[in-house]
């Protein structure tokens, strides 16, 4: 799920919401979004924008979607069950269903200049009106 988000428009979406980006940033992001559930997950996938509408984002308030913590969620869980501390990434390696471990790479899609205000409310009209004005 975090690699069919690792998309630029999200990547923008994620810069306007936290003020700020960077990889490390952007990998919090997209476990926040999953964490936020099916609903936010598969709004934002179709809609980046559509995250001006989710109570955290559409005050322009302090609330942040990234959540670092979620990010060991799955491997606390594998711990709990096995014992073993880092045993998750291993199996899953190990595992013929799952494809190779996603390396950092740069996010999907066409990139535009973040820094063009009027770029920015072209392509997230709802986001740049609570973030940018």
């Amino acid at each position: 799920m975090r690699d069919h988000a690792d998309r630029y428009d999200l990547w923008v979406a994620a810069f306007l919401i936290e003020g700020w980006w960077s990889d490390d940033g952007f990998m919090d992001f997209r476990e926040g979004l999953i964490s936020l559930g099916r609903h936010w997950y598969e709004r934002a996938l179709a809609d980046p924008d559509s995250l001006a509408a989710h109570p955290a984002v559409r005050d322009g308030g302090d609330v942040l979607i990234g959540n670092e913590d979620f990010n060991q969620v799955a491997h606390r869980a594998y711990q709990r069950l096995t014992g073993a501390a880092d045993g998750l990434s291993e199996a899953l390696e190990a595992s013929p269903e799952a494809g190779p471990l996603s390396a950092v790479t740069e996010p999907a899609g066409t990139r535009w200049d973040v820094a063009d205000g009027d770029e920015m409310r072209r392509r997230l009209p709802r986001l740049a009106g609570i973030f940018l004005d």
